[in-house]
């Protein structure tokens, strides 16, 4: 990788300066594919996503809902 363990401080926006380590992480999470085997009703009408972030304490919610 390119981008080295702590960035410089950016003279555009001052929260692009950040410590590599410090960064939120997308990952996987197989929650959706549970949801749909306890509630068949919702099976493949639920997508998840994942986040490694490096606090002790965090909680974020993505909540997409597409109404018809």
């Amino acid at each position: 990788a390119t981008q080295k363990t702590v960035d410089g401080p950016s003279s555009k926006d001052w929260r692009g300066g950040r410590a590599a380590s410090f960064n939120i992480i997308p990952s996987s999470t197989g929650a959706a594919k549970a949801v749909g085997k306890v509630l068949p009703s919702l099976n493949g009408k639920l997508t998840g996503m994942a986040f490694r972030v490096p606090t002790v304490n965090v909680s974020v919610v993505d909540l997409t809902v597409r109404l018809q």
